[in-house]
């Protein structure tokens, strides 16, 4: 595939038994095998079987049934694939910018230079968890955040990218003057460096952001190579792109420096009515009283006490101003529900295959229509593939979908780099701190 061709580029979003909250009750699932690491290995090389740009995880600090700490999970992945980027979610507002920073740069060199962070803020409250009393208002969050980043990247910079040299004759292992403190002092952090690791193969691994609110926006065209998103159509989703990259020329990046990519749950099968039967047995395995408990941590309000056949109560409603989490994602729910004059009963069936990302049931020539579409008429540059039921649905994507892709002249038939930039067309940064590294 010529490199001047915009190319499509697809993750494969891990999640234990599938994105459909009822997952784990299907017959095809494997619920047992959520925290064995051969299971995950098995996705990750399947996934590169079928030359995905990258794995990506979740994470947070708040739920009873957690999964592997994403760190550490990646790690070991990283020694069972070759080219697969590996995406990690950390939150900014209860870790420290030095030990992320470390982190990462581990996770970079264990790799080859295929790591790539996820920031978020952290929209469920883990205050409890870390000795606060209460969760940072959400504009606070993104406050500290940019600072957050700031010294996050400062750190990966204390290194010049030649400052280990090894010199076994001269006995120089490490050109000192080449390693610099940061002495950053800001608003919420003061670290003086420097790390204590030499800078990451790919300078920065990618930066990601998951976030569609104003706030989420800004923070992406600022800062983010990669943007993870949800919307319900296209005509939303094209909305938002031209919304984002119009805002990069302020913060002096091109259009092509960031990679927008929606959210997209499948449920596939040979005839669209075998994917039809497939969606609703796993809507049937969601019974009305966890759809609503789900619906009311989205919306702010305990829905439970309403007819679940009846309207939202929107009069209720918290409205979006005092969400202090997933603003965007409140929206999407709202509208749809509007939209489409949805019971709760029927919102959170629509939700339950991937929480507010679109959702498609049909055959593999039909997803790769949808995702054509998308592609070609400016709703996405890819996508954050969410299959509902796993490891099924990502053996179907990998097995049915990607030849098409691959035929329509849409998606590489090899892996033309080795780091996690070069799948994606991102440049090498410089050293900010230190002019020293080259463009890829």
């Amino acid at each position: 595939m010529s490199k001047s061709k915009r190319q499509l580029h697809l993750n494969a979003f891990l999640s234990g038994t599938g994105h459909h909250e009822s997952s784990w009750r299907h017959p095809e699932s494997q619920p047992e095998r959520g925290f064995d690491i051969q299971y995950y290995k098995e996705l990750a090389q399947t996934a590169e079987r079928g030359l995905l740009d990258s794995l990506f995880l979740a994470d947070g600090y708040t739920g009873r049934f957690g999964k592997l700490e994403p760190f550490t999970m990646l790690s070991a992945l990283a020694m069972v694939t070759e080219r697969i980027g590996l995406i990690a979610t950390v939150g900014t507002t209860y870790n420290e910018p030095f030990h992320v920073a470390r982190k990462f740069a581990s996770l970079d060199h264990i790799s080859g230079g295929r790591a790539g962070w996820n920031i978020v803020t952290g929209a469920g409250s883990a205050a409890f968890n870390f000795g606060r009393t209460e969760h940072p208002a959400h504009s606070v969050r993104y406050e500290y955040a940019d600072e957050f980043v700031e010294v996050v990247k400062q750190l990966w910079d204390s290194w010049e990218d030649d400052a280990l040299i090894n010199d076994k004759r001269a006995g120089i292992q490490i050109q000192q003057n080449k390693v610099h403190e940061i002495n950053f002092k800001g608003k919420a952090y003061s670290v003086q460096g420097p790390l204590n690791i030499p800078r990451p193969p790919q300078g920065y691994p990618v930066l990601v952001q998951a976030g569609s609110s104003e706030t989420g926006r800004e923070f992406a065209a600022r800062t983010a190579e990669v943007i993870f998103t949800a919307q319900q159509t296209l005509g939303d989703a094209q909305e938002f792109y031209r919304d984002v990259k119009s805002r990069l020329a302020k913060y002096g990046r091109t259009p092509d420096q960031l990679k927008i990519m929606p959210g997209l749950s499948p449920v596939l099968a040979d005839t669209e009515a075998e994917a039809r039967d497939k969606e609703a047995e796993l809507h049937a395995l969601t019974t009305p009283e966890q759809g609503a408990r789900s619906l009311s941590s989205w919306l702010g309000i305990d829905l439970t006490k309403y007819p679940v056949d009846g309207p939202l109560p929107y009069d209720d409603l918290p409205g979006v101003e005092n969400i202090n989490g997933h603003k965007a994602r409140y929206e999407v729910m709202v509208d749809l529900a509007r939209r489409e004059n949805l019971t709760i009963r029927q919102l959170s069936l629509r939700i339950a295959g991937a929480r507010g990302h679109v959702t498609f049931a049909g055959t593999p020539l039909q997803f790769a229509d949808f995702i054509e579409r998308w592609f070609r008429e400016g709703g996405a540059d890819g996508f954050n593939l969410m299959p509902q039921i796993y490891p099924g649905g990502l053996t179907e994507i990998v097995d049915k979908v990607i030849p098409e892709l691959q035929n329509r002249g849409l998606f590489r038939t090899a892996y033309e780099g080795s780091t996690l930039r070069e799948h994606l067309g991102l440049a090498r940064p410089l050293n900010v701190l230190h002019q020293t590294a080259q463009s890829i």
